[in-house]
């Protein structure tokens, strides 16, 4: 009768099967006692290495002898790459195991700095792709409450997603808003919004509800979006018209469409004068006497 039957007809697991009995020594290692716990079907076995350090090893790991120790004497082999001790990123590797990466490169046993024990390929090690056993990229949760982060006071936890910390905040213009815990603790998220709006107001300079610094900027620079070369200026293909508008004061004015390109720029260039040129100039003619004043 094959295993397979006989494990199907019985119903007992593989390790039922690979008895192990209690005093079995393999290499430097001495079966202890039962765990309680299985591997892939196999019972997983106390195993007492002769430096007094405990060890859990399944049945199949047992009975083929590919661990012979605790990894107290076994030594690297000549062709793999030495990394023992070494520290990468939270990573310390500790011992090389039997086992390969789908890639073929060995697998190391490291102990990471928040406790726990993992295993990663040494060439992803030397390579910096890893750097801890995965609590950089999930953090632990923190006790932030009432913590202040620029102008924002945590208040409540809302809960994690997609192994992210979320909290609730409270900004001192009242408003509130959900932050990640990432960003509140790297400093990227500082209020809810109103930070940024008031810098850029105060940057762009607002004179009855106009940009000072963009109206200075229209005849100097391009529009990304453009593509006639001139702003306020573009082709309609369904008219087969060339359009040229003109924006102020929150407002857009229609100037009308031309045949020639020229034509419409032109228009422009006129409108341009008109208000833009006329605004900026009585601006500018303001803030000198302002100084003068001074």
């Amino acid at each position: 009768m094959y295993i397979a039957e006989y494990n199907i007809h019985n119903k007992q697991d593989w390790g039922d099967i690979m008895k192990v009995e209690v005093g079995t020594v393999v290499g430097n290692l001495t079966v202890d006692s039962d765990s309680g716990l299985r591997k892939n079907r196999y019972t997983v076995r106390k195993c007492k290495c002769i430096c007094g350090k405990e060890i859990l090893l399944d049945t199949r790991t047992i009975q083929r002898g590919t661990v012979l120790d605790c990894g107290c004497i076994t030594k690297v082999k000549k062709n793999i790459h030495d990394i023992s001790n070494q520290r990468f990123g939270r990573l310390i590797a500790v011992r090389p195991l039997e086992k390969r990466d789908q890639s073929g490169g060995v697998l190391w046993e490291c102990k990471c700095d928040c406790g726990n024990v993992c295993y990663a390929s040494g060439i992803q090690l030397r390579k910096g792709n890893i750097k801890s056993c995965g609590c950089l990229s999930h953090p632990t949760i923190k006790n932030w409450f009432g913590k202040r982060f620029g102008k924002l006071i945590v208040i409540k936890y809302v809960g994690k997603q997609k192994g992210v910390h979320y909290w609730k905040c409270k900004c001192d213009c009242g408003k509130e808003t959900i932050v990640s815990q990432t960003n509140l603790q790297n400093g990227h998220t500082k209020s809810c919004g109103c930070l940024q709006t008031e810098s850029g107001i105060k940057n762009l300079k607002l004179i009855e509800g106009t940009s000072i610094s963009k109206l200075e900027a229209t005849n100097k620079r391009l529009y990304k979006t453009n593509t006639s070369g001139f702003n306020g200026v573009y082709y309609a293909k369904k008219n087969r018209k060339w359009i040229a508008q003109i924006s102020f004061k929150r407002k857009t004015y229609y100037l009308g469409e031309f045949d020639n390109k020229q034509e419409a720029i032109e228009c422009r260039k006129e409108a341009n004068r008109c208000l833009y040129d006329s605004f900026l100039e009585k601006y500018y003619s303001e803030a000198k006497n302002k100084r003068n004043y001074r």
